[in-house]
């Protein structure tokens, strides 16, 4: 396959708010998406695309030298292929070019996929978030690594 690798732009917020959905028990609504596109400048989004079609998306949050990954999502039918991986190494990449050292996010203590995705890119952890998720209380570990 042949898979784009881009920053996003507000005209890719339906695509994203598909993901997203498909993606997350709890998702985050359009709005949310929208002021992070309009009214957060720390903000940056980008999209890995097939052909025309939004597959995933990461988010991150560069403040000073950190990054902060907000969300990270493949579409259900494209996982397993490594897409996560070339995703956020990509987003580490870019974090590091704007001058970060560090890189956190949160992920459910359930999602042991997605911990060891994070933990293959060095990622290691860092605490524990009581009561992180809304949907169902469930904690949420905060993992770091140095970039």
């Amino acid at each position: 396959m042949n898979y784009q690798l881009r920053e996003a732009n507000i005209a890719d917020l339906d695509g994203i708010m598909d993901v997203e959905v498909q993606s997350f028990s709890l998702p985050w609504s359009r709005e949310a998406f929208y002021n992070e596109f309009v009214k957060n400048h720390f903000a940056r989004y980008f999209v890995i695309v097939d052909q025309e079609k939004i597959i995933g998306y990461c988010g991150v949050w560069l403040v000073v030298d950190e990054a902060h990954i907000t969300n990270i999502a493949i579409l259900p039918e494209y996982r397993g292929q490594k897409l996560g991986e070339l995703l956020l190494s990509s987003i580490m990449d870019y974090s590091i070019q704007q001058g970060a050292k560090s890189m956190t996010l949160e992920v459910r203590v359930s999602n042991v996929i997605a911990q060891s995705l994070y933990k293959k890119l060095g990622f290691f952890e860092g605490g524990i978030r009581k009561s992180y998720y809304t949907d169902n209380q469930e904690d949420a570990l905060v993992m770091w690594v140095n970039l």
